[in-house]
């Protein structure tokens, strides 16, 4: 609107120039004051002002032309922007909905987060004191290692010490033994001199009498004495084996670690020291059945003759056993105090078997 009023002002104005201009070129003929040149002078200047003019009009056309389709395209902007505001109210409304949804959500969430962030705090700490636990198990552990580490360096040293113990017994038994021997073959020859002279000046009715009743007393040796002590070697073997398995299950840490050492150096000892006993006990046994069977008569000229040999056979060999008993004592005193509790029975016969041994020994 506003451009066509505009345009039709600028015509009005063109028409209004053009009428004074004609008016004026009417009085200016009437009066003749004026040549023709400056007549045409006017009129080409009234041509061109209209031109000026249609072209004004053409570029008043092309403007409200313009404008209006500037009022166009702002009807257009506006329908727009009135349909995009009820699209933002629209959206606004939708959006608080949504909003308020989102927000629950994110409360719910959050609340569900923070019970988990305190399920994670309790499995830490759990894993905390776990873990404190373990190091103060590991701690435990190391302080166990070493003393075991300790005890184990103790019983190596002390392994050492019974292993030079026990290569100073095992000298000593043979010092003993070849002591034993040189006495034995002294008490051979001299037993020898003995029979010799008592089969010269005895009748032989009573030298075949003591040889039957020698023979009775080694037939009597093998078929009655032998069998009786076996049996009460068997006895003691059955009774360390039962006390063996009774005291297995309480004894297992003890029989894993000190027992075996201890065992085997006893064992070791037993098997050296054991043969020879009873090869001595034996031997002695028969030689004093022999001696005790023809030498009844003369016991005393017997006696007097034999027993500086004996007595310088004891002392000779006492240091010895003496020696032999020292080392053996300590070991032997450690075993019963280990075994104690779970083998008096085995310590009850063991002695009394130690205590027969040690009475036969005294007799002979």
């Amino acid at each position: 609107m506003a451009g066509s009023k505009l345009w039709l002002a600028w015509i009005m104005l063109a028409f209004l120039i053009v009428g004074a201009k004609a008016e004026a070129v009417e009085e200016l003929d009437e009066s003749g004051s004026k040549p023709g040149l400056d007549l045409e002078h006017l009129r080409s200047k009234i041509s061109a002002l209209e031109l000026t003019i249609v072209d004004n009009i053409r570029v008043l056309k092309d403007k409200d032309d313009s404008i209006s389709s500037l009022q166009k395209t702002a009807h257009e902007k506006l329908s727009r922007i009135a349909s995009l505001e009820s699209e933002i109210e629209a959206l606004q409304k939708k959006g608080s909905v949504e909003t308020q949804e989102l927000v629950q959500k994110s409360d719910a969430r959050a609340v569900e987060l923070e019970k988990q962030v305190e399920n994670l705090k309790n499995k830490i700490e759990a894993q905390n004191r776990k873990k404190d636990a373990l190091e103060s198990h590991v701690a435990e552990a190391e302080k166990k290692a070493q003393d075991m580490s300790l005890k184990l360096e103790r019983l190596q040293k002390t392994f050492e010490e019974q292993k030079h113990r026990i290569q100073k017994t095992e000298r000593a038994l043979k010092v003993a033994e070849e002591e034993l021997l040189r006495v034995r073959f002294e008490a051979t020859s001299k037993s020898k001199e003995l029979t010799e002279v008592h089969e010269a000046w005895l009748p032989p009715w009573l030298v075949s009498h003591m040889d039957h009743w020698q023979d009775l007393t080694a037939t009597y040796w093998k078929e009655k004495l032998r069998p009786t002590v076996n049996f009460f070697l068997l006895k003691v073997s059955n009774k360390s084996a039962e006390g063996r398995k009774w005291v297995e299950p309480h004894l297992e840490t003890a029989k894993t670690k000190w027992i075996p050492a201890a065992k085997q150096q006893w064992t070791a000892i037993t098997a050296s020291v054991r043969p020879q006993i009873q090869s001595v006990c034996t031997k002695s046994a028969e030689f004093y059945e022999a001696s005790k069977s023809r030498l009844i008569p003369h016991l005393i000229k017997a006696q007097e003759v034999a027993d500086p040999y004996f007595q310088e056979a004891k002392k000779i060999s006492k240091p010895y056993v003496d020696q032999v008993t020292t080392i053996t004592k300590p070991y032997v005193e450690k075993a019963q105090k280990v075994l104690k509790p779970y083998t008096k029975r085995a310590t009850r016969t063991y002695k009394k078997f130690l205590k027969s041994v040690t009475a036969y020994h005294r007799q002979v």
